[in-house]
């Protein structure tokens, strides 16, 4: 029995066993098919994968090496060559006399491969022990994944070598130094506006070195040299190719550097005595148009650049525009002497107030009663109704035409940037006001070059003179033509008379020189805003030359928003610079 449950398995296994054992065969047989198929699926898919990829890199070599070959070819070469600018020396600057103002010295430009720099911390403490700064921006650029950086420009030579040479002390590499230049100023921050800004790039910005920055700048050279690609230092040995730079050229102007400091020295101290917002002054040859100084507050000082404005950089006598006040009866008297209906000893029966338009004039003397003036008079004591009469005796029209003669609306040609033209009417928009206005030197405003242009040609018997600062461009003597007849010599000669009177008797007494024979006008044009003239707010200002028969010298003065009258303050800063000038320009005084 024992032997039958080894031997006979129970039924029911047994059908279980005898229903599958015929149909596993063939199962098996069935799975065996399936894998082989799935093997064969992946095999087509790996293969066709492969396919794939072989043919996206066949296509990016063909990019590569075919289509941007010429991409890829200049940028290697941009890695492997570089162009180091060579920069040009911009011509040197002198005053009249054969001193120079500015020049350029030959200096160094430091920069940095920082990848080659292995010590940032070290780099940058050596910099600024060396070349002063801050530590944490010259580790900041040392650490920088970059080829090239500027670390400064136009470093003094002997700081440079000695900066390069602690790097190697130090077994640090990197460094390296490029020829420039720098501009230098002998007389420090004397002249600086006249002069001008030159920029970091080495091109004039303001003043002269802008204005003849085509000239002084010349043309920067270039070395185009072998660089390492993986470094950008240059490869010792390897061929280089250099366009030389070529130097600018030398001018000279008409500034006499001991008359601009003197006037620079009086304007700031008249600005500070008076209570001015500003200063100006101009000083000329009046038989030429040269001007032998000019500036105004605040100056320029171009060794100190963190300290310019732009107020600093440019020139008000010629960029902004002013009432010229009791100074244009000057020309008032000469275009009434020039047309016939004036001269110094004409009389007029003059009121304390005279309607200009809708407006009452009255003189700033205070003057309440009607006296008998001549022309001679009514300069002397610089009245203002009775510049309106006279005005109202030459007429609009000619007025308008003699006005016009003197240049006055009209830019001078003078060589500085940012000249302006000024506001003034012209006679077919004249209204009711404007004759008697302008006849006191109201109702216009003008940049005062133009009135110093103007004056120059009544100290000059007549002859409009383009003020201007170039006497010579690489030692050649540059002409500069006369403008034009403002009047006749007759005409000039009868005003500079009464200009004298003025100096001698009227309100111009504290611009006497002592021993020089002077003929000036002062003027106290009142300052406006957008709601009309403001009180105590004036333009004081002071024209004269001398000696007055055969003038050499003439100088402007202008204290702008000052609340001194002109005899009190601009007659007094008038007579020290003219003294000075006088004196350092070697004019003897009058027999």
């Amino acid at each position: 029995m024992s032997r039958d449950r080894r031997t006979n398995p129970p039924r029911s296994r047994q059908r279980g066993s005898s229903y599958d054992d015929s149909p596993r065969i063939g199962k098996r047989g069935e799975i065996r098919a399936s894998s082989s198929k799935r093997d064969d699926s992946r095999f087509r898919s790996v293969m066709v994968f492969a396919l794939l990829f072989a043919a996206v890199a066949l296509i990016r070599l063909l990019m590569l090496h075919v289509f941007d070959a010429p991409l890829n070819n200049e940028r290697l070469d941009a890695r492997r060559t570089s162009d180091i600018v060579l920069h040009s020396k911009r011509g040197t600057i002198y005053d009249r006399n054969g001193n120079v103002l500015a020049m350029s010295l030959d200096c160094s430009t430091i920069t940095t491969n920082p990848t080659m720099v292995t010590d940032a911390d070290t780099a940058a403490r050596l910099c600024k022990e060396i070349l002063g700064g801050n530590e944490e921006t010259y580790r900041t650029m040392f650490a920088k994944d970059s080829t090239f950086e500027y670390v400064q420009r136009r470093v003094d030579n002997e700081l440079a070598q000695k900066l390069l040479k602690a790097f190697a002390d130090e077994g640090l590499k990197g460094l390296f130094l490029v020829n420039d230049t720098k501009r230098v100023y002998p007389y420090g921050g004397v002249g600086g506006q006249v002069l001008g800004m030159v920029g970091s790039d080495g091109e004039g910005l303001t003043g002269l070195e802008s204005y003849y920055d085509d000239v002084l700048k010349g043309r920067d050279g270039t070395m185009h040299m072998e660089v390492s690609a993986t470094t950008g230092a240059p490869i010792a040995g390897s061929a280089y190719e250099v366009n030389d730079a070529q130097d600018g050229t030398d001018i000279m102007l008409s500034i006499d550097i001991d008359v601009q400091r003197v006037a620079e020295e009086n304007i700031v101290r008249a600005v500070e005595d008076y209570q001015a917002g500003s200063g100006m002054v101009m000083a000329t040859d009046p038989k030429t148009g040269e001007i032998l100084a000019a500036c105004s507050t605040p100056l320029a000082d171009l060794t100190s650049p963190e300290s310019l404005t732009n107020d600093a950089l440019s020139l008000s006598l010629v960029s902004q525009s002013y009432e010229p006040g009791s100074i244009f009866k000057c020309l008032t008297m000469a275009i009434g002497i020039e047309n016939g209906v004036l001269n110094p000893n004409s009389t007029y029966t003059v009121p304390a107030v005279v309607k200009a338009g809708d407006d009452d004039v009255r003189d700033d003397d205070g003057r309440d009663y009607t006296m008998d003036m001549s022309c001679r008079e009514i300069l002397r004591r610089s009245s203002n109704t009775g510049a309106i009469l006279c005005g109202q005796t030459i007429g609009a029209d000619a007025f308008a035409q003699g006005v016009s003669n003197f240049g006055i609306g009209t830019k001078t040609g003078i060589d500085y940037p940012g000249e302006v033209e000024g506001l003034v009417v012209q006679r077919d928009s004249y209204s009711g006001a404007t004759l008697g206005a302008m006849s006191f030197g109201q109702a216009l405003a003008v940049p005062m070059v133009q009135m110093v242009r103007a004056l120059g040609a009544i100290s000059n018997g007549g002859t409009l003179c383009t003020p201007h600062f170039l006497l010579r461009r690489d030692g050649q003597e540059v002409k500069w033509d006369t403008v034009g007849e403002a009047c006749s010599k007759r005409s000039a000669s009868q005003v500079t008379d009464m200009m004298r009177t003025v100096v001698q008797e009227g309100t111009a007494t504290a611009a006497q020189v002592p021993g020089y024979d002077v003929a000036g006008k002062t003027g106290t044009g009142e300052q406006s805003n957008e709601h009309g003239y403001v009180e105590n707010s004036y333009l004081a200002s002071l024209v004269g030359f001398a000696n007055a028969d055969d003038a050499e010298v003439l100088v402007y003065v202008g204290l702008n928003n000052t609340p001194y009258l002109a005899y009190a303050s601009a007659a007094p800063t008038f007579s020290a610079i003219m003294g000075e000038a006088l004196l350092d320009l070697g004019i003897e005084p009058a027999a």
